[in-house]
């Protein structure tokens, strides 16, 4: 047989995320590039890895065999390599984050400094909804998960990095008039997916008001969200932290209800009981002592609002 470990690491994210597309978002490669990869690894085995019905791809129970043997190729691989590293004196090692839409604004901030100080450590960011968040946690897929809301079903242990601040947002026109919680029944909300913890905090927020809620839009991001507010289609609770550019050029406008802001807090969280690599501690020691002045120097504006 002739593979790569290449094609390993890209059958593998096939496999879990069930998905070509989404496999080629999470490795930065094109949809066509992960075919490709993948149709490479099938020409090494008679029987199927995957098969399509309708638009939808599925692994085969081969399939799963082999993810489980190419799991284990890929950590014994990572494993020579840290190894090699080790008689160099060198710390180096593969750290995965699994992080929450709204954290994509957050985690570059706590990597950029870490990743220029151990250049051996390879680094792999999954920005997906909470439920696949929760999912990598529960299968031990993921070093360190970035959420706002902590599962309580886990045994996890949790780094507080910063506030996560969130306002009524809306179109900066002189039409959109709202200056009491009231008036939301009046206007279209936009709100995210189920599941999504700011969906959860706008809906309590909405329940704790008594606001009868009329019109409402459902999408699945907070770029979506941030696009619909553009086009002046309606309002939604959002975090402020990937709100900077609009607010500055006053594309949008913060309106200060009664209970706003609500602030919840942006954790790193990990498994209780995960053996930590040198450079899960690694990292884990620059963070605690390095993250206030990271949040200082790049989240203070966020506090001015």
């Amino acid at each position: 047989m002739n593979y790569t470990l290449h094609q390993l690491h890209v059958f593998l994210k096939v496999v879990d995320l069930q998905s070509v597309s989404r496999a080629a978002e999470a490795l930065y490669l094109t949809q066509p590039a992960v075919s490709i990869q993948i149709k490479k690894l099938q020409n090494q085995f008679e029987l199927p890895l995957t098969e399509i019905v309708g638009k939808k791809i599925y692994i085969t129970d081969f399939g799963n065999v082999i993810a489980e043997k190419c799991r284990s190729i890929v950590t014994t691989a990572e494993e020579i390599k840290m190894m090699a590293a080790d008689y160099k004196g060198m710390i180096t090692g593969k750290l995965k984050f699994s992080v929450v839409s709204t954290g994509k604004y957050v985690m570059p901030f706590f990597l950029k400094s870490f990743m220029d100080t151990y250049p051996g450590i390879d680094i792999s960011i999954d920005v997906s909804n909470r439920n696949t968040v929760v999912n990598d946690l529960q299968k031990n897929q993921t070093d360190f998960a970035l959420v706002s809301v902590i599962p309580k079903s886990i045994k996890l242990n949790k780094i507080e990095l910063m506030e996560n601040r969130l306002y009524f947002m809306g179109k900066n026109t002189e039409e959109n008039k709202i200056e009491k919680v009231k008036d939301l029944e009046k206007v279209n909300l936009l709100f995210r997916e189920e599941g999504s913890a700011t969906r959860t905090v706008m809906e309590s927020y909405l329940t704790t008001h008594k606001i009868q809620v009329k019109n409402t839009m459902e999408l699945v991001s907070n770029e979506a969200i941030k696009q619909a507010i553009y086009a002046d289609i309606g309002f939604s609770l959002m975090p402020i932290i990937g709100l900077r550019g609009a607010l500055n050029t006053e594309e949008v406008k913060i309106y200060p209800l009664k209970g706003l802001p609500i602030v919840t807090q942006w954790n790193l969280v990990y498994l209780s009981e995960k053996k930590k690599t040198p450079a899960h501690q690694a990292y884990e020691d620059y963070l605690l002592k390095n993250k206030d002045k990271l949040v200082q120097e790049n989240f203070e504006w966020s506090l001015a609002y």
